[in-house]
């Protein structure tokens, strides 16, 4: 993004449209560039005169002077400037403000005797103090890297996006169409801007809301403005048409693929969350052992004639089953209408809705048929868990209508984990059995031929790990289990592992 400052739009015909860098400003992108490479090691004040002396020949050439300083601000962020002085500036300045006071300066003379006077009291030389006193001003930095990652073509490209961007600082509303839409509503949702997603005959469109439909005008707000475009440049394919207000003058930008790229560089990492609620959620969620996996913001709704993206869905590991979950948190009250209109035309899915508690909808949610939960501050993991209990059980008792009356694989040693798995069920499924040719130990069934053969194989007084690697050689993991079955604890030594011994 520029400076407004630096924003060059042409206003021709009643639009609204940027004055972008084209193919021929090539030439003037290189001496820019040029210009700070050739100044590497030089004073700032010296830098910025001949970036003045060049945008003065742009002006004699029929160019703006606009556009020098908007390529400069680019190259210029990417530079590192050094304070470089002998002695501490402010330092050099205390002693020489006091040297000052006491020789009391009228005079060029007088001047130096002071600096001479300031000289000793910091034990250094005059010279030193003359080099040091306002070194630290910006006309005095000096530039030390001047190594930017833009050619010429590239940092043309990054200013047509950077001009972009600020142009949309003063945008009411933003509709895009994208061929990506779902990782265009990701970068939304991250930004926390406001949207609907539309469907149109040309496709979807996202339309973002601006800040004078809801409060006022926030830098903010045309910052996200700004970071979304870089998102939507990122497609292959897009159109944006934008409704700005211009002193007071509502005006229209309509922007395409043709007319802004994002160089080929890595953009500047972007929140996986647009709310902390989610995140929080998500963070817990994860942590837990369970059959379902949690998917962040799943394929599209449809909603009549708009589209919707939950934030998540939950899919259970063994079965054919999505559950989809929005957090509906605290927005205003014409946002929260559209969303319960949203929740009311939602295709026939199952659909869980996490509700703020201050919103005070929760039974209006309920009345569209979906599963409402409701939070204060933090959405609490178990009601959602419970929820998803109460569809595990119904896959359960599905799934037991099916399965055999009693397990008897080939297997020698199998965990109870992989023979749900092959009946496409969860453990709890099958955990009861029976099983008539093994023992269950654990979470594994053994053929007791096997358990004899481990028997015979451990002694009271066996080395822990002796005994952890007789169990591996038939595929047990479970030692624990394996040997309280065998009539078998262990006997911890301090830190240095353990002992078989026999129970009783």
């Amino acid at each position: 993004m520029l400076r407004k400052d630096l924003l060059r739009v042409s206003r021709a015909g009643g639009g609204y449209r940027p004055r972008f860098a084209a193919r021929e400003h090539r030439p003037l992108a290189a001496r820019v560039l040029g210009t700070f490479e050739s100044h590497a090691g030089e004073r700032r004040g010296d830098l910025n005169d001949a970036l003045a002396a060049l945008e003065a020949d742009a002006a004699d050439s029929g160019g703006d002077f606009k556009l020098v300083r908007g390529l400069a601000a680019l190259v210029e962020r990417e530079c590192a400037f050094e304070t470089r002085a002998p002695v501490p500036p402010r330092r050099v300045r205390r002693a020489a403000f006091e040297a000052a006071e006491a020789v009391g300066v009228a005079s060029e003379a007088e001047r130096e005797a002071a600096v001479d006077r300031a000289a000793d009291a910091l034990g250094i030389d005059s010279g030193d103090v003359e080099a040091s006193l306002y070194a630290d001003r910006d006309v005095n930095e000096v530039l030390v890297d001047a190594d930017v990652r833009w050619g010429p073509d590239s940092l043309r490209t990054q200013y047509n996006l950077s001009l972009a961007q600020t142009a949309l600082f003063d945008a009411t509303e933003v509709r895009v169409r994208s061929n990506d839409p779902k990782r265009l509503v990701s970068a939304v949702k991250r930004l926390r801007l406001m949207y609907e997603l539309e469907k149109t005959p040309e496709g979807r469109e996202l339309v973002v809301t601006g800040p004078d439909a809801l409060f006022s005008r926030t830098r903010r707000y045309g910052t996200a403005f700004a970071r979304l475009l870089r998102t939507v440049a990122e497609s292959a394919e897009w159109e944006l048409t934008a409704t700005i207000d211009d002193r007071g003058r509502e005006r229209t930008m309509r922007l395409s693929d043709g007319d802004v790229t994002v160089p080929g560089v890595e953009p500047v990492a972007e929140p996986d969350f647009d709310s902390g609620v989610e995140a929080d959620f998500a963070g817990r969620f994860r942590g837990l052992d369970l059959d379902w996996s949690l998917v962040r913001e799943p394929e599209p709704l449809e909603t009549g004639s708009r589209v919707m993206i939950p934030d998540f869905a939950f899919d259970y590991d063994h079965a054919d089953f999505r559950l989809f979950f929005e957090v509906m948190g605290f927005w205003t009250p014409e946002y929260v209408e559209k969303k319960l209109g949203q929740l009311a035309d939602v295709e026939a899915v199952d659909l869980l809705v996490a509700v703020d508690e201050s919103l005070g909808v929760g039974e209006e949610v309920a009345a569209r048929d979906h599963r409402v939960v409701t939070y204060s501050g933090a959405v609490r993991v178990k009601e959602v868990v419970d929820v998803l209990r109460e569809y595990e059980a119904e896959f359960v008792a599905d799934a037991a209508a099916h399965l055999p009356d009693a397990f008897a694989p080939d297997d020698d040693v199998l965990a109870l984990s992989d023979l749900a798995d092959r009946y496409g069920v969860g453990e709890a499924a099958i955990a009861d059995g029976p099983f008539p040719d093994h023992e269950r130990v654990g979470r594994t069934l053994v053929r007791p031929a096997v358990l004899e053969r481990i028997a015979g194989e451990l002694a009271d007084g066996t080395a822990l790990s002796e005994a952890e690697a007789v169990f591996d050689e038939h595929g047990i993991d479970d030692a624990s289990a394996t040997l309280s079955a065998l009539g078998y604890r262990v006997e911890w030594e301090g830190l240095g592992g353990g002992t078989v011994r026999r129970k009783g």
